[in-house]
């Protein structure tokens, strides 16, 4: 009996397959650079970031144009009721992520939200998808989340979803830090040219 003992445990031992740890959003924000091209530390918290479309964001995986066209559903666990967040949505990879003479395109911003109801935060900068150029490659798309010390009073000019004025070469780690804000949570997706593009191009005026 003890020889089918020491048997099964050698056979065990040299079957083992190890076990890979599951990847730390702060280990995708360092692979694919948002850290340091955006930030200069990754998120401690996952942001959740569903489209109507059906796509889901998640930490760098590739959607479509056509799939982000329309404002997202965003949240986040800890979010308290009691304090007021920024939501902040950038493209570091404008024109292109070889040569970025653009970063960060602004593509979102809203201030002044009560716990994760981002609908009824002050809207900075309205909402626009996503709009690589076509030859351009992949772009990355990122999501952030700041805690407000207060509510805050935004000098910044409001920018409407016709325009790209105040969009180009937004910096968000400057933005915070000259409100005092906080980085809660964070999370990304790629995305290249589609068909929709040229849509959106059509209503920034850039056709």
């Amino acid at each position: 009996m003890t020889g089918l003992w020491f048997f099964a445990i050698i056979f065990c031992v040299n079957n083992f397959v190890p076990v890979q740890l599951e990847k730390t959003l702060e280990d995708h924000f360092l692979k694919h650079e948002v850290v340091p091209d955006v930030l200069s530390t990754a998120p401690a918290e996952y942001l959740y970031v569903n489209y109507r479309s059906g796509a889901v964001v998640n930490t760098g995986n590739e959607l479509t144009p056509t799939l982000v066209k329309d404002i997202p559903h965003v949240w986040w666990d800890s979010a308290d009721h009691q304090k007021l967040y920024t939501v902040a949505f950038v493209d570091p990879d404008a024109p292109s992520r070889i040569s970025p003479s653009s970063r960060a395109f602004l593509h979102w911003l809203v201030g002044n939200v009560p716990g994760n109801n981002v609908m009824l935060g002050d809207v900075i900068a309205e909402y626009i998808g996503s709009g690589p150029g076509e030859g351009s490659g992949l772009h990355r798309y990122v999501f952030l989340v700041y805690e407000q010390p207060s509510e805050l009073v935004f000098m910044e000019t409001r920018v409407n979803n016709t325009s790209t004025e105040n969009r180009a070469s937004f910096s968000i780690s400057a933005f915070a830090e000259k409100y005092d804000l906080t980085l809660v949570a964070g999370n990304f997706y790629q995305a290249a040219y589609d068909d929709y593009v040229p849509i959106l191009h059509e209503q920034l005026g850039l056709s």
